[in-house]
């Protein structure tokens, strides 16, 4: 699975998606983008899946009308340690 990591999540999240190719905004090129932007921009890629701490981004965009799937996470904190207990229920959604 192609997974995207929102600019608001600690880079180190990825080596937690171990077994799938999982990419930062960064280095996939696509920092600085608005939440829309984003969308479209990641599904062009080809990613699958964005993964966010953006509570707000399901009520701002419609994640409907696209084909990549928006995954939030609503860990304690945004601390990396709170997320990462949180990444084998982001992989079973």
């Amino acid at each position: 699975m192609r997974i995207l990591l929102d600019e608001c999540i600690d880079e180190a999240l990825r080596h937690h998606f171990t077994g799938h190719d999982c990419q930062t905004c960064r280095y996939a090129g696509l920092k600085g983008l608005r939440n829309s932007e984003l969308l479209a921009a990641a599904e062009q890629a080809g990613f699958e899946v964005l993964i966010t701490v953006d509570q707000n981004m399901p009520r701002q965009q419609n994640p409907r009308r696209c084909a990549i799937a928006l995954i939030v996470l609503q860990g304690r904190t945004t601390n990396i340690d709170d997320l990462v207990v949180l990444t084998p229920e982001a992989l079973a959604a």
